[in-house]
């Protein structure tokens, strides 16, 4: 039986190393081995996070913590603005209207990103806005929205709390949250983390915290002062997912091991135009501009003349390679290449050659290895580390 070459958005390959220490023996979560695990690891988690707050670790998926940023900070009636580039944005409108907050949406279509223009138009009408909330990487169409730059006008032009989801990059995208002025940060274990689903991430700035302390919004498995309160001692109020944490421990060492964050980020924008220039070589159209491109995935037109749903079924079962398909309206119009985490150069040129395979397959027009060639004159000509 075959294996995948899984290049999805998520989840993502696992090293085998964060696979072996996730096969430890299993300890206490009350224990002192636990304590000093827990303590340890979500401070070497801080960098990736560009804070120096606390890294708050929740057994769930991401949008648990999504929920659990919403529900904290905001109280039923109270207003919110909700930045929405893609599906994924729009979990943010669910959540916030699910808990009965008056929700202004800032709508962009599906493939661009919102610009700090636009949202200082948007802000400027209006008032006593709670929270802004944005999706830093919208996985649905490969965008990378300008967080930094986002964070800016929330804060010279509202007092609102400024609250991310970077479910889909924290882990191969920079992220300064501190000193961009992010107030609450969210990613999940099974994208550019490097583990299996299951574990959530979660940090607050202090201005954060003095409003969560004053929010009267019930919450419970999601309250967030438990869990500050449960982590000043080195553990969390619930069971924790431990063997997760082992991983997080080994994904860590594989970081620093690259040579620090600022090397894995530098991978992840390399696999990006590596991906991106292919496309373009093979006359395939992509859905993004390169100015707003995430680097953790690509969301790549269907090719001239071919039938996408077939297209993609033949290459997973002649190949094994799998691509994610297209959310939404854009289902059997574009395919997904996610290239984040535990992905690496080679892998990028082995997934390109197998793309033009299935292209041939389905006698599409090009010169066979132009798409590999192109990916490697971006790989050639990168600074060597």
């Amino acid at each position: 039986m075959y294996s995948n070459i899984l290049r999805h958005p998520g989840p993502t390959p696992i090293p085998k190393r964060v696979q072996l220490a996730m096969s430890q023996d299993m300890m206490s979560h009350r224990s002192e081995e636990f304590v000093h695990l827990f303590r340890e690891t979500t401070k070497r988690v801080k960098p990736i996070f560009g804070t120096k707050q606390e890294i708050l670790l929740i057994p769930s998926g991401g949008t648990a913590a999504l929920e659990a940023a919403a529900v904290n900070t905001v109280s039923p009636g109270e207003e919110v603005v909700v930045i929405t580039v893609g599906a994924f944005g729009n979990y943010f409108v669910s959540i916030c209207e699910k808990y009965g907050f008056h929700v202004h949406k800032l709508e962009k279509p599906w493939g661009e990103a919102c610009t700090a223009e636009e949202l200082a138009a948007f802000l400027k009408p209006l008032s006593n806005i709670k929270a802004v909330f944005a999706t830093y990487n919208e996985t649905s169409t490969g965008i990378l929205n300008p967080i930094e730059k986002l964070a800016a006008v929330v804060r010279t032009q509202t007092d609102a709390l400024f609250i991310v989801d970077g479910v889909s990059c924290i882990g191969g995208a920079p992220a300064e949250m501190d000193q961009w002025g992010i107030d609450i940060l969210v990613t999940g274990s099974q994208k550019a983390m490097m583990l299996p689903p299951g574990l959530a991430f979660l940090s607050v700035s202090e201005r954060a915290w003095k409003v969560i302390e004053e929010n009267k919004t019930p919450a419970y498995y999601l309250n967030l002062l438990s869990y500050r309160d449960w982590a000043a001692n080195g553990m969390t109020p619930n069971t924790p997912a431990i063997s997760l944490i082992y991983g997080l421990s080994a994904v860590c060492d594989l970081i620093e091991e690259e040579g620090g964050f600022s090397q894995t980020v530098a991978r992840h924008e390399l696999m990006k135009n590596m991906v991106r220039e292919a496309m373009k070589a093979l006359s395939i159209g992509l859905l993004t501009a390169d100015e707003h491109a995430s680097p953790t995935i690509t969301a790549i037109l269907c090719p001239e003349g071919v039938d996408l749903g077939a297209f993609l079924g033949h290459l997973k079962k002649k190949y094994h390679l799998d691509f994610a398909g297209g959310l939404g309206h854009l289902q059997g119009k574009i395919f997904r290449f996610g290239h984040m985490g535990y992905c690496f150069p080679s892998d990028i040129l082995e997934a390109v050659a197998l793309l033009e395979a299935g292209l041939q397959d389905f006698s599409y027009a090009f010169e066979p290895g132009t798409g590999v060639v192109a990916a490697q004159k971006v790989f050639l000509a990168a600074p060597k580390r």
